[in-house]
């Protein structure tokens, strides 16, 4: 698999989120960003096991993504926070992202690994970034595919 773009294709697929109106809209990278536009979606560190099947044939990813809200209004922040990671509702991160995972025997993510599941939420905490404090949560993203 190709890392960097595997990272571009889930921050493709964090967009297609819908935010309520007045908040804005989402925005997403692939890397860890020098400054977040609230609300911000990214795909940060990653954990790789190699060789989960013979000759190269399969890997397996584990991306730590985050989601940072602004704070102007805590609960509202929180609430905004809470729709992102849902699991399901046209705000939900969790059904944007597996969203991309193609249609039965289709590759996942645009053909860059056979499959990907949003596995859980955590941290949900306040987080300091560049400076500023944001709202905010971890999402673990587990990705396989060809080693080779």
């Amino acid at each position: 698999m190709q890392i960097s773009a595997v990272r571009e294709a889930i921050a493709d697929a964090a967009r297609a989120v819908v935010l309520p109106e007045g908040i804005g809209k989402l925005t997403c990278t692939g890397y860890v960003p020098d400054a977040a536009t609230a609300p911000h979606f990214f795909v940060a560190e990653y954990e790789q096991d190699f060789d989960k099947a013979m000759a190269r044939g399969l890997d397996e990813l584990t991306f730590t993504s985050r989601v940072l809200v602004g704070r102007a209004d805590d609960m509202a922040a929180q609430r905004i926070l809470d729709g992102m990671l849902a699991g399901s509702g046209p705000a939900s991160l969790k059904a944007a992202i597996e969203a991309a995972r193609g249609a039965p025997g289709e590759y996942a993510l645009g053909g860059l690994a056979h499959d990907l599941h949003v596995m859980r939420v955590q941290g949900y905490r306040w987080y300091e970034h560049a400076g500023s404090t944001y709202v905010g949560a971890e999402l673990m993203i587990k990705v396989i595919g060809e080693g080779n």
